[in-house]
Formats: C-alpha cells, structure tokens, sequence
C-alpha cells in the first residue's frame, strides 16, 4: 500500500483514563534523539501488569484525513454498528484515526502509566462537544484501535479528568495510506501507522457487544423521551471520609442500557444521557440564578444549590456503580 509522510502538530481536545485488564508485554516509545528520522522506530519493549493506569490523549489536527462525505443515516448506522462487517459496504461511513505509541509517564501519585495519542481530522471536533453518542463513539473507536494496534486489554470503566491532555502533544509526521486523500474505499475504521517525534468516571463495567473494527452500537430507537422518564437525583455526604454521593434515580434500567449510557463527569457538572430518554444536566458552577432557571423542580433547584456550596467534585477519583436491580447510579466523587 502506497504511503506518504505527512506532518502534524495535533491540538489537545480531551483525555479519557482506563486501565488494563490483563498483563502484556508492549512496545513502549523512547525520545528521538537529534540527527534521527523521527520516522524511524525508536522503543523498547517492556512488561505492562494489570490494573495499570491508560491515559488516551483525543486530539485534533486537520492533516489527519477527514471522514468521507455521508448523510446522517450513514453516519447514524456506522455508529450503531449495522454495517455487515463480513460483507463490507465499500461506501460505508468511516473515521480515520492516527494512533500513536505508547508513551511511559506516571500519574498525580507518581505511579507509573501509559499515555497514548488517538488523532482526528480537526472537522469532527464541532460534533463530538455536541453530539455525547458521538463523543461516547470516538472513546470507543480510540480504545479499539488501541488494543488493535498493541497486545492490551483495555477496561471500558473510564474516566474523564479535568486536563486538556496528558503531558504535552509534540510534532509529529506519521506515514498515512495515499488512498485516503484520494476517494476512500476502505473498510468502516481505517488503521494509520504513527510514528510519534474526561465520562470523567466509570461509566461500563462491561466491554460492549461491538463489532471488530471499532463500533459502539447503539440501542434499537425505541419511544420518544417523555418528562416521566427524566432521572431524578440526589446527594449526601459521607462523614467518613467525605466523599459526595450522587444517587441517580433510573427506574428504567437495564443491565442491555448500561453500555451505551453516556455519564460525563467535572468537578463542577454531571452530565448523564441515557438513550431515548431525556438527559440529566447538573451544573453547578454557574449562578443561583441559572440553577434556579434551568431547574426542573424547586426540589431539583434546592438540591443542586446547596450542592453547590459544597467542594469541587473529585474527578481523579470518582467512580460509579450500577445498581441494576434499584434501578440506580451512584456517583461517588
């Protein structure tokens, strides 16, 4: 396959956090060092244990050739999966993606971690901070082409912390097919060699049902939201140790939703979207007066101001648990 050099100097988005699920061996990259081609390979290899921590760098650069043209019903079925992976549609949806190697740095606690960084053509930008399905599906997408690319299993119980990106995204140029510039033809994820020179909180406890080349399905559309279903919500603090708890109210659950339930986590704001069903926004860092404007009750304004007075969400380690059979989410942060 013909390929050419092509330079990039991607721009911070987001970074998600997971961990492994399983010991690997991985090619780690080491610093070019002057007089180098930085497209020349320079790593090493090294024993990764389980349960270390994954940091996925999303960035933006528009050198990274875009999606094909599509219409919403295309883009919409690529994202639920429905393309026949075994009789691939030449014509179907796709997003190109660059991978980079993985980097070794360590976390807030100084303990060892990984970083990789996951670039996207500059034009899904606008989408992603709109769309959380497909916010949720660039995660996915970044995950899987992870794993594909290296021998790690990633755990879907991530995170999202409150950084731009972990450690600085340098310059790069990276080898991508020439087919892409061109008309593509190419299967639904398009894999680009990269040669390199938060959900805020646990929202999947189980790898989705997806298919191999990097698809979050999404649920079968059902009925309209209606304002029955609109989660309900509460909070308490534990004298323990301090942590706020979030207790979101979903009678509606089931363990089939669980996967494809977008949960977006910052220290001052949950965001919950559940698929056909109206989102749950809890923003607590504007004015009282906001609050009280966008609040769906007095109960629902009374709570979130006197949330409010209390300290910052705890991001870094926040997480959640599924309580299916209550019917609940519990955020603890």
């Amino acid at each position: 396959m013909s390929r050419v050099a092509v330079s990039l100097k991607p721009t911070a988005g987001f970074c998600i956090k997971s961990s492994t699920l399983q010991p690997a061996t991985l090619r780690v990259a080491s610093d070019v060092l002057p007089g180098q081609n930085s497209l020349e390979p320079q790593s090493t290899h090294t024993a990764v244990p389980k349960a270390h921590k994954v940091f996925v760098n999303i960035a933006w650069d528009k050198s990274v050739p875009p999606p094909p043209e599509g219409n919403e019903e295309a883009i919409q079925r690529a994202m639920r999966g429905e393309d026949d992976t075994d009789h691939p549609n030449p014509d179907a949806w796709f997003v190109p993606v660059v991978v980079s190697e993985a980097k070794q740095d360590t976390d807030k606690a100084g303990n060892p971690s990984l970083v990789f960084d996951c670039i996207y053509n500059s034009t899904i930008r606008a989408r992603t901070l709109r769309d959380p399905l497909f916010k949720t599906f660039i995660q996915e997408l970044a995950l899987q082409r992870i794993e594909a690319q290296s021998s790690l299993v990633l755990s879907r119980r991530i995170s999202i912390p409150n950084i731009a990106s972990k450690g600085k995204l340098l310059p790069r140029t990276v080898l991508i097919p020439s087919s892409l510039g061109l008309a593509p033809k190419k299967p639904l994820i398009e894999e680009i060699d990269a040669t390199a020179g938060p959900t805020t909180v646990s929202v999947d406890n189980v790898k989705p049902d997806v298919p191999t080349k990097g698809i979050l399905k999404s649920p079968t559309p059902g009925a309209p939201p209606s304002t029955a279903s609109r989660p309900t919500w509460s909070w308490s603090k534990a004298e323990s140790d301090g942590a706020i708890e979030i207790t979101i109210a979903l009678p509606y659950l089931t363990h089939a939703l669980v996967p494809q339930t977008i949960l977006d986590l910052e220290s001052r704001r949950l965001v919950l979207s559940v698929p056909s069903r109206p989102p749950l926004d809890i923003n607590f860092g504007v004015s009282d007066a906001e609050i009280v404007a966008t609040a769906h009750g007095t109960a629902d304004a009374d709570t979130a101001l006197k949330l409010k007075r209390e300290r910052a969400l705890d991001v870094d380690n926040a997480r959640a648990e599924w309580r299916v059979a209550e019917g609940v989410l519990v955020v603890t942060a």
